[in-house]
């Protein structure tokens, strides 16, 4: 598998022509992140009163899946115990396995409680199993992500920049919680290669230069229909802050998306800074600066 250092090289311009333009935008004021507050919770008082009249039946469920499966549990025990694995593709349809069988218990905790069952075991397996798929989820949904050019701008350039953020949370909590998981995961014999750099997260930052050039091209392209103004003052800003966010995420650019970002450089080099007022505004000429 080649890493992103392999595809990608760090471009000193992306950083310099950021850092020019975020001298002009100084004044701008940043769009703040609106988070969802949470709905209080309120409890279910007819839920309650039905579960406490069916407390007997289900306690009296629990007693027979353990009097009647215990060989079957015993089974399962010896097969999570003794599995081990080499590549973390097998220990997707491993769990896939598991779960479908303890699926016919009418509760997977409470009955297993009464068994020898190597928990911690089989929730690591789980818990690599799923992180694994929600990766690979993640990184298909960025590299299959295609610009509906009848969208319009703004609105494509929100889905980009949410998909962006999706990424980089997703690098973020593995990052986070990596080294403790990569300890926990060798001890019961599950891979933790795809955890590290060159694993998942290189196909992911990939992605993300990729999606860095849908973003800009897309930019690019809108400037050629706004025709000047505060409207092209902030398509500039909002294509070089995403580059160079991209940038820094993916430890640089190929070249199919450094010639995207030249495109973008060369238009925004095309017009020139004029102080207005305490403002600056970018004023479009026919002739580069």
């Amino acid at each position: 598998m080649k890493t992103v250092a392999a595809k990608v090289r760090r471009v000193p311009e992306v950083v310099e022509f950021y850092h020019s333009i975020m001298r002009r935008d100084s004044k701008r004021d940043a769009g703040g992140c609106n988070v969802p507050e949470a709905l209080p919770a309120t409890a279910n008082a007819r839920d309650m009163i039905g579960e406490i009249e069916n407390r007997s039946a289900y306690l009296l469920a629990i007693k027979t899946d353990v009097e009647t499966q215990g060989d079957f549990i015993r089974l399962l025990i010896k097969e999570v115990e003794n599995v081990s694995f080499t590549d973390i593709e097998d220990v997707v349809p491993f769990v896939k396995w598991l779960d479908d069988e303890l699926s016919y218990l009418v509760d997977e905790r409470a009955v297993l409680k009464h068994f020898e069952w190597p928990e911690q075991k089989a929730d690591a397996l789980r818990e690599a199993a799923f992180g694994y798929c929600d990766f690979k989820k993640l990184e298909s949904e960025a590299a299959s992500f295609r610009d509906d050019a009848r969208q319009p701008c703004g609105s494509a350039l929100k889905k980009m920049q949410a998909l962006l953020e999706k990424l980089e949370l997703g690098v973020y909590n593995l990052s986070r919680m990596r080294e403790s998981a990569t300890r926990r995961y060798k001890g019961f014999g599950i891979p933790t290669d795809w955890m590290l750099e060159t694993g998942i997260v290189s196909q992911i930052k990939l992605a993300s230069v990729k999606l860095a050039m849908k973003y800009m091209r897309r930019v690019s392209a809108e400037l050629e229909a706004v025709g000047g103004g505060p409207e092209e003052e902030e398509l500039i800003v909002r294509g070089v802050r995403f580059a160079f966010r991209v940038h820094q995420f993916a430890g640089g650019f190929d070249v199919e998306t450094m010639r995207a970002f030249q495109e973008l450089r060369d238009k925004a080099r095309s017009c020139h800074v004029q102080c207005q007022n305490p403002h600056q505004k970018l004023i479009c000429r026919s002739t580069p600066c």
